[in-house]
């Protein structure tokens, strides 16, 4: 089989995942498919993603007939369909984490939204998560707000994989790493092994010039600053990652067998028509770090993507954009705080959204 660009974006370090879990995509051998030609080793999901899933088709009936039996609460219905289907990815990329040392072969399930607030309520569903789904290879997904912060470096000490979603803010990210390292610390000190903990940051892309360019719409800005904020602020933190990645602490972590927590860039499809389509994969390929796409830009990606090492070229311009946007009247502090107050809400939402699905699935099977 002919090398394809995904194939030639992983010999360059970068692990390309999947933005969508379904049952279908399980059953139809597309995944596999998929991670034999798009060189796939990772998937993550979100409540958005589930709906969508359980929502088309009948894929999901036979073991909504029989959760339905014996549970009510509609929660507790979607994480019995939800962890089936991780169980059953897992086990279809556990080849790939055996073979590579666990740095992929990654399934990702997010924590309820609505406890991204709630530091206590995060960890106890994150270690129930874990238990549930009982796989080495599965990660739980955590926002990286205030209050998830204390959650991750909690089960990171306790030996356990996370995903922190939902990063926006160059300062943001430092204080992920920091819950991070001392997670890792913190596991060490008590006897434990981090030969085996991962982690990733999620580092959301496309929604960050979504908020900047309408700012700089109604600001006046020129044109030209449109559609390069967001990935200024993914190749900046990049630098970060290499500098918090390194010294002395990070030397005693890693002499115990840590790995570092790479940077994954998450919302990788374009969102305005007017920007290339495969924008966001193009402009942050570099070594040590994960691209996780939906359907449509790995295919577009796959068509005409341009694989060149570009995630430290232009740093100095990515700089000198923050200047630029700040100049224009756009508070980028404002931009962040905004579009992690947002990413929750929208999740919360997807969440709401898919527990009515869940209620009309409900009255279907019962109906039929």
């Amino acid at each position: 089989m002919a090398k394809s660009r995904l194939h030639e974006l992983s010999e360059l370090g970068q692990s390309v995942w999947i933005d969508f879990l379904s049952r279908q995509l399980l059953q139809s051998g597309e995944l596999a498919r998929m991670m034999e030609e798009d060189a796939v080793v990772g998937i993550t999901s979100n409540p958005t993603i589930f709906q969508k899933a359980i929502s088309e088709g009948n894929a999901y009936d036979e073991q909504f007939r029989e959760v339905l039996a014996e549970e009510d609460d509609s929660k507790e219905v979607f994480l019995k369909l939800a962890v089936e289907d991780v169980k059953n990815a897992c086990d279809l990329l556990r080849p790939v984490w055996d073979g590579g040392n666990g740095q992929d072969g990654y399934v990702s399930i997010e924590v309820d939204p609505n406890l991204a607030f709630d530091t206590d309520g995060t960890i106890a569903e994150a270690q129930r998560l874990h238990e549930l789904v009982d796989k080495p290879n599965c990660f739980v997904k955590i926002p990286g707000t205030k209050d998830g912060l204390p959650a991750i470096e909690e089960m990171i000490a306790r030996g356990r994989n996370i995903n922190v979603t939902l990063i926006f803010s160059l300062q943001r990210y430092a204080e992920v790493v920091e819950a991070y390292l001392r997670g890792l610390e913190r596991l060490v000190e008590n006897g434990g092994d981090p030969t085996h903990v991962a982690s990733v940051a999620s580092f959301f892309v496309s929604r960050v010039d979504t908020e900047a360019d309408k700012r700089l719409d109604e600001a006046g800005a020129p044109k030209e600053l449109k559609g390069k904020l967001a990935v200024a602020n993914a190749k900046l933190a990049y630098q970060r990652y290499k500098e918090l990645f390194s010294g002395e602490r990070w030397e005693k972590l890693a002499a115990k067998g840590a790995t570092r927590q790479r940077c994954l860039w998450a919302s990788t499809s374009t969102k305005n028509p007017a920007y290339r389509d495969v924008l966001y994969v193009e402009e942050l390929i570099g070594p040590e770090t994960v691209n996780t796409m939906p359907e449509e830009t790995i295919e577009a990606f796959q068509d005409h993507g341009e694989v060149v090492l570009t995630l430290e070229r232009d740093v100095d311009e990515a700089k000198r954009v923050f200047e630029q946007i700040a100049e224009a009247g756009v508070d980028y502090d404002d931009v962040v705080v905004t579009l992690e107050q947002e990413g929750v809400q929208k999740f919360s939402d997807s969440f709401a959204e898919l527990l009515d699905g869940i209620e009309a699935k409900r009255g279907e099977l019962v109906s039929a």
